[in-house]
């Protein structure tokens, strides 16, 4: 089978032959493609349900419910991905989420899944179609196998810090799987070429169609047609840089595994899927404080004017743009307007909003200087809404909520470009991509 592009001296460097062997018979050469070269993202055979099974088997990302929510959830679902993702489930209350023997239980379990014919691997390599949709929002994006090299590079740009506890915990998931199950969510830049392949697969019927628990609906195509293959393997080639959007401790993981499996092929790369950047969709992340650091409620507005024009609200504090906050206290909400002097800021993280707060309320006003570890501080996603902020106050468990305006993309990628990192806690992004509907073992 030929490969979609000629490849010449002009359009590839030599080292970047077709990824189809036409002496196999147009059968991919996956030992071939991975010794002579290089690319940003690859095809894999993907690890997936059968398809009468896939409602039952997708699964929230292990890292957004704690063990016991996610027992409740696997409650009486034997082919939930939960008891993969996150096996403690399968085990005493008691027992530590990071021992051995949960380790171990996930694989005991995936071999299950794998045995009963719940799980399968693809005969071939292929890319898949991802579209996560809801009443108010969709996405198509690409599920691939990302360079673990490209990401050393930082050509896959990250904006956050990892914790070493966290990357120890995915290292040991990898290890006791021998595969990703959690995919990483990246954001590629402008590509109408991409964006148009995967728009046209989309429109067929797909494999897989289920809708979660939270009403977002999952849909995955095959793509294993050599000319699509080939033709999105160059695309994203000829891309400058992918940026990760949420996954960084599974990355940062992958590239640990493959550092210690340099002789293994599918070590090299991981689990990813890729979405335009325009299509993406975050979310407010907001704050929580404890106490106002010995201020009174009065004193504590005052102090506000310093950087911030005060105003009462009458409803709750929605920020419509950049440079404005909503603050709760007291029962009762308050627009805060940035000065405008105060908004003119070329560095890519100091002109984020979350760290305009840290910069000017929570640092010099109530004494939270590292958000990270300071235990006066909590964190609030923009899916739980502003009725969390208010529950969280009006308990007596928080003094203050401060709402804030989204972080955009554009400035996510600006701060990965200039290799800098963001606050804690910047972004939130949804719909978020289910575990267990496509993985991707290594060999």
């Amino acid at each position: 089978m030929p490969c979609a592009y000629p490849l010449s001296a002009k359009t590839l460097p030599a080292a970047r032959p077709c990824l189809w062997s036409s002496e196999a018979g147009g059968v991919y050469n996956s030992n071939f493609a991975v010794n002579t070269m290089l690319h940003l993202v690859y095809p894999f055979a993907g690890l997936r349900p059968a398809a009468e099974h896939a409602a039952e088997v997708a699964a929230p990302p292990y890292d957004v419910l704690t063990s016991s929510e996610a027992r409740t959830r696997a409650a009486g679902k034997p082919w939930s991905f939960l008891h993969i993702s996150k096996p403690e489930i399968d085990l005493a209350a008691d027992v530590d989420p990071y021992s051995p023997q949960v380790y171990a239980r996930g694989a005991e379990n995936l071999r299950r899944m794998l045995a009963e014919g719940v799980l399968r691997r693809d005969a071939r390599p292929s890319y898949y179609v991802y579209r996560l949709s809801s009443s108010a929002h969709s996405q198509i994006g690409l599920a691939a196998t990302a360079s673990v090299a490209d990401y050393d590079s930082n050509r896959i740009r990250k904006h956050e810090y990892t914790r070493p506890d966290k990357e120890d915990d995915r290292v040991r998931q990898i290890e006791a799987l021998n595969a990703q199950t959690g995919p990483v969510l990246l954001a590629y830049p402008t590509a109408p070429e991409v964006d148009a392949i995967l728009a046209q697969r989309a429109a067929d019927t797909p494999a897989v169609d289920v809708e979660a628990d939270d009403g977002v609906r999952h849909a995955i195509w095959v793509i294993d047609d050599a000319p699509t293959i080939e033709a999105l393997t160059h695309a994203f080639d000829a891309m400058p840089a992918l940026y990760i959007a949420d996954g960084h401790h599974r990355s940062a993981a992958a590239s640990r595994v493959a550092a210690a499996r340099r002789a293994q092929a599918g070590a090299q790369r991981f689990l990813a899927v890729a979405f335009p950047h325009h299509q993406m969709r975050i979310l407010d992340y907001n704050r929580v404080v404890r106490d106002l650091h010995a201020l009174s409620a009065d004193a504590f507005l005052d102090r506000l004017t310093t950087a911030f024009s005060v105003q009462p609200a009458d409803t709750a504090v929605r920020p419509p743009s950049p440079g404005e906050f909503g603050l709760y206290l007291n029962r009762r909400w308050y627009r805060l307007h940035m000065r405008p002097e105060l908004t003119i800021e070329t560095d890519p993280v100091r002109r984020l909003d979350v760290s305009r707060l840290a910069e000017h309320v929570l640092e010099p006003i109530l004494g939270i200087a590292d958000a990270r570890t300071d235990k006066r501080i909590d964190f609030v996603g923009g899916g739980r809404g502003l009725t969390e902020l208010e529950r969280r106050v009006d308990s007596g468990e928080m003094a203050a909520a401060f709402s804030l305006y989204p972080t955009r993309m554009q400035e996510l990628m600006a701060v990965a470009d200039a290799g800098r990192v963001m606050p804690p806690k910047s972004t939130w992004f949804e719909p978020k991509l289910a575990d267990g509907l496509v993985s991707h073992v290594l060999d």
